[in-house]
């Protein structure tokens, strides 16, 4: 039976609580950390202890898991924790926030710490099913049980080379689920029946793509999205990414689908 480990979570958003939570049904003594710490109160009545401050939730932790929203918000995170991680902590990033930040984050960590590079694919339903498909950069060693829990993983290389694949990957999911939008206008505008259309396209190439612009019952927001392409069109020239990227600010301009799942801001882009 693997070692129960006692794990810090900090971040408790869409994905963050579905993923704590499966660490605390697995057993493992779990303290959690979130900006609003509202969002951590399902958790706290399931067993887990609401830490007041990031550097309280990892003082005594000997895995640390980050999933927040963007690179600053790991940045001001990191802030607060570096200071106080125990020698010999392993640390999981599991955030989408590039391969920069991650390599400057196991910078400012130290020799004494083990940074693990781990963002997922897939959204709400599979992170709550553990289904989740982990991209692993760096040393994982002494956390394969803990990644295990959370869903399959792929081994990727050094240090940010998860974080790169991940951007990749998002890059061409978020812009797919663009042009399926931009297909069906351009279905809508010839006269040819939307539903057919869909079909059509779910049966070609870009069927997966068709999948997550209709699906419900997940979610990740459009800002989320803006934030991805933002990462991936700077770090190469990208066109395509560059106009999805335009149609994705856009949509989260608007207040009501900044927060809404990517299937919303997909509607828009179709009917815009």
């Amino acid at each position: 039976m693997p070692q129960m480990d006692q794990i810090a979570f900090l971040g408790l958003g869409h994905m963050g609580t579905p993923m704590a939570r499966r660490l605390l049904a697995a057993g493992h003594p779990l303290t959690v950390w979130n900006r609003t710490a509202a969002k951590a109160a399902p958790l706290v009545a399931e067993g887990a202890v609401l830490a007041a401050s990031p550097a309280h939730a990892v003082r005594d932790a000997e895995v640390v898991v980050t999933m927040v929203a963007d690179p600053a918000a790991l940045d001001a995170v990191a802030d607060e924790i570096v200071p106080a991680l125990r020698p010999g902590t392993r640390w999981i990033e599991m955030s989408t926030v590039g391969p920069d930040a991650v390599r400057e984050l196991s910078a400012r960590a130290g020799e004494s710490v083990t940074v693990i590079d781990a963002p997922v694919m897939g959204s709400t339903d599979r992170a709550a099913a553990g289904e989740l498909g982990i991209l692993a950069g760096g040393d994982t060693a002494g956390v394969e049980h803990v990644l295990a829990r959370l869903g399959t993983v792929t081994r990727t290389g050094g240090i940010g080379s998860a974080a790169a694949l991940k951007l990749v990957l998002n890059s061409a999911v978020i812009g797919g689920v663009a042009l399926v939008a931009e297909a069906l206008r351009l279905a809508d505008a010839l006269g040819v029946d939307g539903d057919t259309a869909r079909t059509a396209l779910a049966n070609s190439p870009l069927g997966g793509a068709v999948t997550r612009a209709f699906a419900e019952g997940v979610h990740f927001g459009t800002a989320l999205a803006v934030k991805d392409l933002t990462l991936a069109t700077k770090a190469a020239e990208l066109p395509a990414v560059e106009a999805a990227l335009g149609h994705y600010l856009r949509a989260a301009a608007d207040p009501a689908l900044a927060d809404a799942d990517l299937s919303r801001a997909a509607a828009r882009i179709r009917t815009a």
